[in-house]
């Protein structure tokens, strides 16, 4: 068949050893059947190979070298099966690679340094394998790049930017969940997501990532509303973040609410401390928020009652206080989304908020503090009083001259008694 250039035997019970193409098919998907055994090294001559899909059969062993150094290669899917080793290093520099499916196999060591040549990379998939290695802060320089799931590995330290101007400026989907990453939270990539920042709704029909064959649609598995999904088309309005499981510290950035686009946000199972930032309430596409099992303090914003698309929200096991927020979305949820929460009162909880909690309490006023003053005042007012007229006596006996005060006291009813008088003439003149 020297002429057969397509071939998708996928969806099968085929078994046995892989069929080895011939050079000129560029077409080849041997998916979800139960072949097993190795890839052999006579896959070498099919050079000419754009798509190759080897996913979810029962394959073992080392995968060749040549498979990632084919010149026209631009995806291949090894997904689901039992490889071990290192994944090769030797990724060409003039490849045309757009998509990497490497997940739920048992690979092992450090990502090749070599994926640097893979410009036009979209999607990079490595999850659930034994990777032990640092943040791969040299990605960041793809600038096609959308998918990066590093989730399930044995990823460590923290995640540092390489000081690219513009780092990950095309990521749509991050994914970093259950491995060992610690420090705070990567606030310089998330200020630099300009894929999460831009809502575009006036799209008459959906996009999807593309790989050259309208009739091979690229798909990855993401967790979101706490259900693994698999999207089988990765539409390019679905954003979301998982940094789930690890043990990032520190607070949560402000800047986070300028990803507007965000659909899934996972922050949950670390050490993040401090309150809910008020910028969460600008993710207004937001349909899944998990902030559980973190140190979060303070209250829960009553902004987030506007968020109008949440479906799943799970603040429990944390160290929150105060009146959940009532209206809309968040009559809806349930206690799971803030039990452990010692602080919360609400409904949902069936602990009513006692809103003179904390409030020093007023002491009862007596009989004497009836007119506002109680005897202390009235026994300083009497003391002073007693002092001046002893002293103003002492000084009329000492002087002998108590004339001037009587004057003084007298002359006041005269000059008044006189001034009214005067009146009483002036008005009987303006009658007459």
């Amino acid at each position: 068949m020297r002429n057969l250039r397509f071939l998708d035997l996928s969806f099968n019970l085929l078994q046995g050893n892989l069929p080895i193409p011939s050079f000129g098919v560029y077409f080849l998907s041997l998916s979800n059947n139960k072949f097993s055994g190795h890839i052999s090294s006579s896959f070498c001559n099919a050079s000419s190979l754009e798509i190759l899909n080897l996913s979810h059969n029962n394959l073992s062993g080392h995968i060749p070298k040549c498979l990632v150094a084919f010149p026209n290669l631009m995806s291949l899917d090894l997904q689901m099966n039992n490889f071990v080793g290192s994944i090769p290093d030797n990724f060409s520099r003039s490849n045309s690679l757009g998509s990497l499916h490497l997940n739920n196999n048992q690979f092992e060591g450090r990502l090749p340094l070599s994926l640097t040549h893979c410009k036009q990379l979209q999607i990079l998939d490595v999850r659930a394998n034994k990777i032990n290695d640092k943040f791969p802060n040299w990605l960041e320089g793809l600038p096609e790049l959308q998918v990066l799931i590093l989730r399930d590995n044995e990823f460590y330290d923290a995640i540092h930017s390489s000081k690219t101007k513009h780092p990950f400026p095309m990521l749509r989907i991050f994914d970093v969940s259950n491995n060992h990453f610690r420090g705070s939270l990567p606030t310089a990539y998330i200020k630099e997501f300009k894929g999460m920042k831009n809502v575009d709704f006036v799209s008459a029909r959906p996009n999807y990532l593309e790989n050259g064959y309208s009739y091979y649609q690229e798909s990855v598995m993401v967790t979101l509303k706490g259900v693994d999904l698999e999207l089988v088309k990765i539409i390019t309005t679905f954003t979301s973040i998982d940094l789930s499981k690890n043990m990032f510290d520190g607070e949560i950035p402000h800047v986070i609410g300028e990803l507007h686009s965000l659909k899934g946000l996972n922050l949950s199972h670390n050490k993040i401390t401090g309150p809910i930032p008020q910028s969460i309430a600008n993710l207004t596409n937001l349909e899944s928020l998990d902030l559980s099992s973190n140190l979060l303090k303070g209250e829960v914003p009553l902004a987030l009652a506007d968020l109008n698309f949440l479906e799943v929200l799970n603040l429990s096991q944390n160290q929150l206080v105060g009146e959940i927020p009532k209206g809309k979305q968040f009559d809806t949820f349930s206690q799971y989304s803030f039990e452990g929460n010692l602080g919360l009162c609400g409904f949902q909880l069936s602990k009513t908020c006692n809103h003179d909690e904390g409030k020093l309490p007023q002491p009862a006023l007596s009989s004497n503090d009836k007119f506002g003053f109680g005897w202390k005042p009235v026994a300083l007012g009497y003391g002073c009083g007693m002092v001046f007229g002893i002293f103003m006596g002492q000084v009329v006996f000492l002087t002998g001259k108590p004339k001037g005060l009587v004057r003084i006291f007298q002359a006041r009813p005269k000059k008044q008694a006189k001034r009214t008088r005067k009146r009483a003439h002036q008005n009987q003149r303006r009658v007459n």
